[in-house]
């Protein structure tokens, strides 16, 4: 999919909109090739040590932003995904992230 719009980035697989999609799993290096590539970023992550965390991963800039995002069609989404689900209302430090695990996925809307 060739893509022109700003990608986002999403700490969790959530369908915004209505639409078709898909969803793949991929590895950090393919993560960086797609932000590096994007024209723009939109960062919707809301917690300050996840966007740390992605900060250095990414080796670009993740930001703090707390917003109600909506995927447009022909838009990608770059997933953070924990590997196993933190207790409720628990905010995780960047170490308790890190032993957590994470993996990163694309989301892509279609329609």
């Amino acid at each position: 999919m060739e893509n022109r719009k700003p990608i986002a980035i999403l700490n969790g697989a959530i369908i915004t909109a209505e639409g078709e999609y898909s969803c793949r799993t991929i590895k950090l290096d393919e993560a960086k090739d797609l932000i590096h590539s994007a024209p723009a970023i939109i960062s919707a992550v809301g917690h300050q040590a996840t966007a740390e965390v992605l900060t250095d991963l990414l080796g670009t800039e993740v930001a703090l932003n707390r917003i109600d995002f909506h995927q447009e069609a022909g838009q990608q989404a770059l997933i953070f995904k924990l590997n196993s689900r933190p207790p409720e209302g628990v905010i995780l430090s960047r170490e308790e992230i890190e032993e957590f695990g994470y993996q990163f996925q694309v989301l892509s809307r279609y329609a």
